[in-house]
């Protein structure tokens, strides 16, 4: 009689632990299979995001703040993503600050200017008045706009979204495993604590 208690005790341990091992993780994903960093000896963070998403403006100041207190081992990226023409006009934008060294110059002011003074920015007329009164040269806009780098990352952006499974923004990516979301995670505070919890799970591996 004891033997059968025992071994029942010992299913229902096993049951348990299988359960365990197959619940999902709470408040992220697992990317399968997993992605590779731009940099191995960092714990790479990227943020997909879309200028006219207010969820992705509403995000903007918490993720500010995070990046204020990151720790020497960890690469934020930001990635425009492009699903539709407006949001492709929008990463050009993205990538042509990016090119001409002015993102923390415009990429507030930019969400800004979309979400709340609901100006209308995807032509290159459109952009060369935002950048030129943002002090950047308009000879030097309209250059880095129809140069070939812009144009290969726009070409990639797509791709890059299809490669983590990305249906919708803002997204993270933590270290090519993991992602998460406001829906995800449940809140864009929620999002950071997971972030943080994550760098701090993919720092100790390394």
């Amino acid at each position: 009689m004891l033997k059968k208690i025992t071994q029942t005790s010992l299913l229902i341990l096993l049951f348990l632990f299988s359960a365990l091992l197959k619940a999902e993780p709470v408040g992220y994903e697992i990317i399968s299979p997993a992605q590779a960093t731009h940099d191995p000896d960092k714990i790479e963070v990227i943020e997909f995001f879309w200028y006219g998403c207010p969820h992705c403006y509403d995000f903007e100041p918490l993720l500010n703040k995070w990046k204020e207190t990151l720790p020497k081992n960890v690469e934020f990226i930001r990635q425009p993503a492009a699903f539709s023409e407006t949001w492709t006009k929008h990463a050009k934008a993205y990538y042509t600050a990016e090119a001409l060294g002015v993102v923390d110059k415009v990429h507030a002011d930019f969400f800004d200017a979309v979400q709340n003074k609901k100006e209308e920015l995807e032509t290159e007329d459109q952009l060369a008045k935002f950048f030129v009164a943002h002090g950047v040269k308009e000879a030097d806009f309209h250059e880095a706009y129809n140069s070939f780098p812009v144009d290969a990352k726009l070409r990639q952006a797509p791709a890059m979204a299809a490669r983590y499974g990305i249906t919708g923004v803002p997204a993270i990516i933590i270290n090519g495993k993991y992602k998460t979301n406001g829906k995800v995670a449940g809140s864009h505070e929620k999002m950071i604590e997971i972030m943080n919890q994550l760098i701090q799970q993919e720092s100790g591996k390394k």
